[in-house]
């Protein structure tokens, strides 16, 4: 683990990264309920920018990781950073596709992706913010 906050760090300085904490309750800041990031990787087919969420379990189903993933790629939009980005949820985990459903990701495939030295069956969806991000 602190090999990858390290790494994290490392990224998040070198602009290759946007990790942010999903703070609930602006009044308590020190309640983390979990994470979104952007950043940037060789993919398959070439550079990719790809997002990812994590809420924990406590703080799920209250809309917290739609709202954290709007908001990363509304920063995104504004700033015209990261191009294409794509997301690729388990196939099993119905609460991140569909918050991909309703950010206005587009439906690629399912696919194979290797995370963590497992295989995972997931949906690839991709997202351009700057025109496919759904109004508010």
């Amino acid at each position: 683990m602190a090999d990858k906050v390290r790494r994290d760090a490392e990224r998040a300085a070198a602009g290759t990264a946007w990790i942010k904490m999903i703070v609930p309750d602006p009044r308590t800041p020190g309640v983390v309920a979990g994470t979104v990031t952007v950043w940037a990787h060789e993919g398959d087919d070439g550079p990719l920018s790809e997002i990812g969420w994590m809420v924990l379990p406590e703080f799920q189903g209250r809309g917290l990781g739609r709202r954290a993933a709007r908001a990363l790629l509304e920063q995104a939009r504004d700033e015209d950073r990261w191009g294409e980005v794509h997301a690729f949820p388990a196939t099993t985990n119905a609460a991140s596709n569909g918050i991909c459903r309703s950010l206005g990701f587009r439906f690629l495939a399912e696919r194979e992706v290797t995370f963590a030295g497992r295989v995972l069956r997931t949906n690839h969806w991709a997202v351009t913010p700057r025109t496919d991000l759904t109004p508010g």
